[in-house]
């Protein structure tokens, strides 16, 4: 019978391997840094796909509870010029396969489904090292240490476990990502919770943009990107909320107010988000006794695609370790075998999105990717 399984980090990707392990009676420890489930916040909204994250929490067995955590109507979807025009105006009209949930809510149903103990917090690795045979040993900041004889990697975009398979350093894009909210945003900032609509707004111009996505209630939550090198970002103090604020809004000068307010109003202090990602095509030998998923596998530029392909990326690789209980090295290679080249669209779809979303025809060319018409539609 295969042995214990040793994940490293509980993002949602190492938690769907955990529980389809679990589902086919195969026993898995996980051992992530954050000291507590809810030791930070866990993001925004996740469109959880019917072509990979839904078969993956299938395989989990938990459709029923991701059904509950639905947020009806987020699958809306609004582009806008910089004065406010709406462009392109898609209502949610119940058919579409992207459901919307909340990030830390799906963590959570994931968490629950596990046996007590299953994962082991304030655990950040220090180290990894091969001992031969494919056991290795992981060492922790405490400077306690776990030994075994199947590794796997779930622990994002600065893996330490990737290390022990190929040696590469995620890049910066050449964008960045500045994070706000507006609380209660009917009542506080009804124009701009016009503008955002009940689902997705894009507001678009070429190297930057404002997106956001109504979240539950009227929460308002903010991506701004700004294509600029790391530098620029040097500059800008981000411990002084308001001169940072101050500083991004600049960009965005001659925009409707109602999109700047997106900015100006947030009721939290503007958070900086560097975007990395791998080259596209790499991949690895096979190793004994170790391998990736998610973002430490195939980390790409945000493309709506990341969360679910690391929980197929679990559920597959569950699935293959049960299907080859005596043989962890064909279970390894089946998985890296479907893996690789999904992780490859990914990065190079990651590239594709980013280009269409800031590139020299924005907005128009997301547009005709919705619509085959540069023109869009608009309902407003």
């Amino acid at each position: 019978m295969t042995t214990h399984v040793t994940i490293i980090g509980a993002g949602l990707g190492g938690l769907t391997l955990a529980r389809v392990l679990h589902v086919h009676g195969i026993p898995a420890t996980v051992y992530e840094a954050e000291a507590s489930p809810t030791a930070r916040a866990q993001g925004g909204m996740l469109d959880i796909h019917d072509y990979n994250g839904q078969p993956a929490l299938r395989a989990a067995g938990l459709m029923d509870e991701f059904r509950r955590l639905v947020l009806e109507g987020r699958q809306a979807m609004r582009i806008l010029d910089p004065d406010g025009t709406v462009l392109f105006d898609k209502a949610d009209d119940g058919t579409g396969g992207r459901p919307e949930v909340l990030r830390g809510e799906l963590r959570q149903i994931l968490l629950d489904s596990l046996p007590v103990g299953t994962v082991r917090w304030g655990h950040k690795v220090s180290g990894v090292r091969a001992l031969g045979e494919g056991r290795h040993e992981v060492t922790f900041a405490d400077g306690t240490t776990v030994v075994t004889s199947l590794l796997v990697g779930a622990d994002g975009a600065w893996s330490r476990v990737r290390l022990l398979l190929f040696d590469a350093t995620p890049e910066y894009v050449g964008r960045s990502v500045i994070e706000t909210y507006l609380f209660d945003s009917d009542t506080r900032h009804p124009a701009t919770a016009k503008a955002v609509g009940g689902g997705a707004l894009f507001a678009l111009a070429p190297g930057k943009g404002i997106q956001a996505h109504r979240e539950s209630g009227a929460t308002l939550h903010t991506y701004v990107v700004l294509t600029e090198p790391q530098d620029w970002f040097a500059a800008i103090d981000f411990t002084d909320a308001a001169a940072a604020t101050a500083r991004i809004v600049r960009e965005f000068d001659g925009w409707a107010p109602e999109l700047t307010a997106l900015i100006t109003d947030s009721d939290t202090a503007p958070v900086l988000r560097p975007l990395y990602a791998l080259s596209i095509g790499h991949r690895w030998d096979r190793a004994p006794g170790v391998t990736l998923l998610g973002d430490a596998a195939h980390l790409s530029a945000p493309n709506g695609e990341g969360a679910n392909l690391a929980m197929l990326d679990g559920a597959d690789l569950g699935k293959a370790i049960a299907a080859h209980p005596d043989d962890v090295e064909a279970a390894l290679a089946e998985y890296e075998q479907a893996m690789f080249p999904r992780g490859t669209e990914a990065v190079a779809e990651g590239t594709r999105i980013y280009e269409l979303l800031f590139g020299d025809d924005a907005p128009h060319g997301l547009i005709t990717a919705f619509t085959g018409s540069a023109e869009g539609m608009s309902h407003a």
